[in-house]
């Protein structure tokens, strides 16, 4: 699989996973951390992986530069 398919799914799954947490974990009690906003952290990761695997693609390969 080439790097840029693999951050755009990969970034795609955590962003959807944040989004989750972020929505409906709200309301859970965890000493540590509150899970909406690990999910919020989630979704800005997610979302720059994102964005990093659209600059991939649209760059092309590497060995054509």
């Amino acid at each position: 699989m080439k790097r840029a398919s693999r951050n755009l799914l990969e970034g795609a799954a955590t962003l959807v996973a944040g989004l989750g947490l972020w929505l409906f974990a709200g309301g859970v009690d965890l000493p540590v951390v509150t899970p909406a906003k690990v999910g919020v952290v989630m979704v800005c990761v997610g979302g720059a992986e994102v964005l990093l695997g659209l600059c991939r693609a649209a760059r092309g390969p590497a060995g054509s530069r």
